[in-house]
């Protein structure tokens, strides 16, 4: 496909994924929530850290591979759980998912997805994991987890930090609300959009009408415009640690909590007995008042890195951005955006392409600060003087 061929960064498919897809999907996955600052503090802290280059190295040899859960990932990453992929392309999630396995990196289906969990085992194989939301009707979130165990997912990440839901008002403004209702607004805006009516909605429809939310609880199950969006007001507000001793007890496989800020919470996590954690502001899409994750990525690491795995989502668009994540001690990273704006420029073709962007800037970047291994990556190529470094990333820099 011409226009993914053409694509030298993520911004480049960013860009394409923009003019392909109508407004109100385009900003549903690219924007934060209320006045996106969130979304720009960590873009901020990922581009004012600076690396060190180190020179006259051997670096002919650099393999950007490295463990995830004992098995090995050709990046250290994960494709993050990201719900809008199936609008952007369609069955996006099975495409990205296809990309993920291809680049042999694990993949991540969100709840609130648009293709079957098992259609995706059957179809992309590699490393499927499941995302989970808790509802209040609890139940049907142990079904889901007992579903997805049946399916052979590796791994279940439970989504922590929704409190009483985002107030993302530019999905307002675009007529893009949940449960979605066809207006004057997104109407226009799908008409002028036709490349995408055509080859996603159309295709939808001539394959079983309106996409669904193929992993809600069946009673909820059913078409975006339907009853099934409006079960996410069913998200549970009254969670507690004990919840996770219950998913614990039911759930065999991996064990992941995403959506810890603090290193407090970290360390309850690793007591009841979690797999990793994931440092995340939910890609600034949640609380608009949430400092980057790389801002708190340090304190956490200090508190718990020794005893599971932290990862570390929100803003990675570039290669380096991961070597600097792994510089102040994640263990991997998860990529949302970066890879779904790939999805929503060409489908598998385009996951692929900056699955494969990702990997030619890591390696590049490894070979400036003249580490030839991912374990090599601490925080000896930071630069010191960094004015965004905190006082505890400072501490672990020395």
């Amino acid at each position: 496909m011409g226009r993914v061929d053409s694509c030298y960064n993520i911004a480049d498919l960013r860009e394409v994924a923009k003019r392909r897809l109508p407004k109100g999907v385009f900003q549903y996955l690219d924007l934060g929530t209320e006045d996106l600052v969130a979304l720009r503090n960590n873009r901020r802290f990922i581009e004012d850290l600076k690396l060190l280059n180190q020179v006259l190295v051997d670096v002919s040899a650099i393999d950007t591979s490295t463990e995830i859960f004992g098995q090995k990932s050709n990046l250290p990453m994960a494709i993050a759980p990201t719900g809008i992929a199936g609008l952007t392309w369609y069955e996006g999630e099975l495409e990205l998912a296809k990309a993920a396995a291809k680049a042999g990196v694990p993949f991540t289906l969100a709840t609130g997805s648009n293709t079957a969990m098992e259609k995706i085992v059957q179809e992309a194989g590699g490393r499927p994991w499941f995302q989970l939301y808790m509802w209040r009707e609890k139940q049907l979130s142990y079904e889901l987890v007992k579903r997805a165990e049946r399916a052979g997912y590796e791994a279940l990440i439970w989504t922590v930090d929704i409190g009483l839901g985002a107030n993302r008002e530019h999905n307002k403004r675009n007529g893009f609300n949940t449960p979605y209702k066809l207006n004057s607004k997104s109407a226009v805006d799908m008409a002028l959009h036709p490349e995408w009516l055509l080859t996603v909605m159309a295709r939808y429809l001539m394959n079983g009408g309106m996409p669904k939310h193929e992993n809600y609880p069946e009673q909820y199950r059913g078409s975006v415009t339907g009853k099934a969006s409006q079960a996410k007001a069913l998200r549970a507000d009254s969670v507690s640690w004990d919840d996770v001793d219950r998913l614990r007890d039911i759930w065999p496989g991996k064990l992941i909590l995403k959506g810890l800020m603090r290193p407090d919470d970290a360390e309850k996590a690793v007591e009841r007995g979690v797999d990793a954690i994931v440092v995340s502001n939910h890609g600034g899409r949640n609380m608009d008042s949430a400092p980057s994750t790389l801002d708190v990525l340090s304190g956490i690491v200090n508190a718990v890195g020794h005893k599971t795995d932290v990862i570390v989502d929100s803003g990675v668009r570039r290669g380096s951005d991961i070597v600097k994540c792994l510089a102040l001690g994640a263990k991997f990273v998860l990529t949302g955006r970066a890879t779904l704006y790939g999805t929503a420029a060409g489908g598998q073709e385009g996951a692929s392409k900056a699955l494969a962007i990702l990997k030619d800037e890591m390696r590049r970047t490894m070979s400036y600060v003249g580490r030839n291994k991912v374990a090599d990556i601490n925080a000896d190529i930071i630069w010191k003087g960094n004015p965004a470094l905190t006082p505890v990333s400072r501490e672990l820099c020395r």
